[in-house]
């Protein structure tokens, strides 16, 4: 089994609000913002804390439909918590593909530290989040009476929408077939990030680059890392230097969306989208159907 480190760099769009949950002051839900100091000052920007990110990651995988009839977590009686730390089969049951790249506690047993880790999440725009007021309604599907309980209003943080995120995700020392969960969950997630609703992010994509993505395998790193500073407050050079980086590969010419040469392989835009799905096609044909 050949092992590869894999870099996925991607910038998200939001078509709407969001709501990444962190904490609640005086009944108002408040969302994560970071704080950075500029030449004009400090700046507050929205923030897609990676953490959340790999989070909804492994429970899009964990929730994943099993042929028969089961998420993948039940039929591989693995969840969060109580992860099975499955790195091979054991007592008969097959080992967790969930496990093996993200990592899992067995208290007292067993530790499978995790090769898949997460970055970025600070958004370009320096648009702060607006406050909405918002009514929780009772849970119960039929209430009636004189004990009938009326909505609560509180009011609640989002993020505002057309924001861009740039995320980053970096698995070390995986196989493709390892690397396959990693796809699956990456292209699934993106319609459910997000706490509560409204939901839902997309690759940015234009008619010069198309996706804004990129896939790295390799076992020696040759490419400019299509990273975008923090610091960066403006869309289009923020999107310039996403593009010249991806195309920045030592000593490697690109061909139709692609530069291939010794141990290392990077694939751009819609290249990189099609890479992506044939790895979360081979990921459901081995475990979920």
């Amino acid at each position: 089994m050949k092992r590869y480190h894999w870099d996925i760099y991607a910038v998200l769009e939001a078509p709407q609000e969001l709501y990444f949950g962190h904490e609640v002051e005086i009944n108002v839900n408040r969302v994560e913002t970071v704080t950075l100091e500029g030449p004009e000052g400090k700046v507050v920007k929205a923030y897609f804390s990676p953490t959340k990110r790999r989070g909804i990651e492994r429970r899009t995988l964990l929730w994943a439909p099993h042929k028969d009839g089961k998420t993948l977590g039940e039929h591989l009686e693995c969840g969060i918590p109580g992860t099975c730390a499955r790195v091979e089969p054991e007592d008969g049951k097959p080992a967790c593909p969930v496990c093996r790249v993200f990592g899992a506690l067995r208290p007292g047993e067993k530790t499978v530290i995790g090769r898949l880790t997460h970055g970025g999440g600070v958004a370009i725009q320096t648009l702060e989040p607006q406050e909405k007021q918002r009514a929780m309604h009772p849970s119960d599907l039929v209430r009636s009476g004189k004990d009938q309980e009326n909505p609560t209003p509180f009011r609640r943080e989002y993020n505002q929408p057309g924001l861009y995120y740039p995320v980053y995700n970096h698995a070390l020392s995986v196989s493709e077939e390892e690397f396959a969960a990693a796809a699956y969950a990456f292209l699934n997630v993106l319609p459910r990030v997000g706490a509560g609703n409204p939901k839902g992010a997309r690759i940015l994509s234009d008619e010069e680059f198309g996706p804004y993505l990129v896939l790295d395998r390799y076992l020696v790193p040759k490419g400019a890392r299509p990273i975008i500073s923090p610091h960066q407050t403006a869309i289009e050079p923020a999107l310039v230097s996403f593009r010249q980086e991806a195309r920045q590969v030592r000593g490697i010419s690109f061909e139709s969306g692609k530069a291939e040469g010794p141990h290392f392989t990077r694939w751009v835009g819609e290249d990189a989208l099609a890479e992506l799905e044939r790895l979360a096609q081979a990921f459901a044909d081995s475990y979920l159907v």
